[in-house]
């Protein structure tokens, strides 16, 4: 999106126009066979790639598996509003969900940008993250980690024009990045990633997950669930963060930049 700013700097007022990065709502509904399309989560995101989103987010989640999804496509409901017209995506699944959706993911479940796991009710309930198969292939050494982020930031275009969203990536062992995606949430941005996996038919494990930001809790949440072997950050971990990559089994790697990298075991 296109912007007018006045830069104030020591050597005056400048007006120029800027971009900056796009935030919308995204509404994602769920449907099985027997059951009516229902709002399961909405998340302010980056548009592009919400069909991604939707199926990463449902594997993450642990309501749907590789095989489950059967269509993903926009809202075409008659009562939508100009302003949601591209903003509900409904997936449909093959088979009921593997998890319940009646609680824990009730219709009126938010999340911002900024936040993976709101709107879980306890603690506990975030710490019940669903396990994919425990990665089984080669983990990549400390020389590739350290240069994953500068291959990631090579792939970002939008955060070239914007300066404004995150970034993630799945690599090989020997760090040939597979599938990047960006968006103003960097939890939205893992969704994508898995997303595009799942939609391609391919499994969403890999050796390496590389974020562009923190190692939160809510990403290695998804990254254990996705079943990949390490997830390397640019920023720090959190205590969660740390607490269940050492129960997964999950490699973790933080203050991941230029030639130092931090490997938490």
């Amino acid at each position: 999106m296109r912007v007018t700013t006045v830069e104030h700097s020591p050597a005056g007022e400048q007006r120029r126009e800027d971009r900056v990065a796009a935030e919308e709502p995204l509404e994602i509904r769920l449907a099985w066979p027997g059951a009516a399309a229902r709002r399961v989560w909405v998340t302010m995101r980056t548009p592009g790639h919400d069909f991604e989103l939707a199926a990463g987010w449902l594997l993450h989640e642990g309501l749907a598996g590789l095989a489950d999804v059967r269509t993903v496509a926009y809202c075409t409901d008659v009562d939508l509003s100009p302003q949601e017209e591209f903003n509900v995506v409904t997936v449909t699944l093959g088979t009921a969900p593997a998890r319940d959706v009646s609680h824990r993911h009730a219709a009126a479940s938010a999340g911002s940008s900024a936040c993976g796991v709101c709107g879980k009710d306890s603690v506990a309930e975030a710490l019940s993250t669903p396990r994919g198969r425990r990665w089984a292939g080669p983990d990549p050494d400390a020389d590739v980690v350290r240069a994953l982020p500068d291959r990631l930031r090579e792939a970002q275009p939008v955060f070239g024009q914007t300066g404004g969203v995150h970034a993630a990536g799945l690599a090989t062992a020997a760090g040939e990045l597979l599938v990047v995606r960006e968006d103003v949430g960097r939890h939205n941005a893992v969704d994508k990633v898995t997303g595009a996996r799942v939609l391609a038919g391919l499994a969403p494990a890999e050796a390496v997950l590389v974020v562009s930001g923190r190692a939160g809790f809510e990403l290695v949440q998804k990254a254990v669930a996705a079943g990949v072997g390490s997830l390397v950050a640019v920023g720090a971990p959190s205590s969660l963060a740390v607490g269940l990559a050492h129960e997964a089994g999950l490699g973790l790697w933080g203050f991941t930049r230029g030639a130092r990298t931090v490997r938490y075991v």
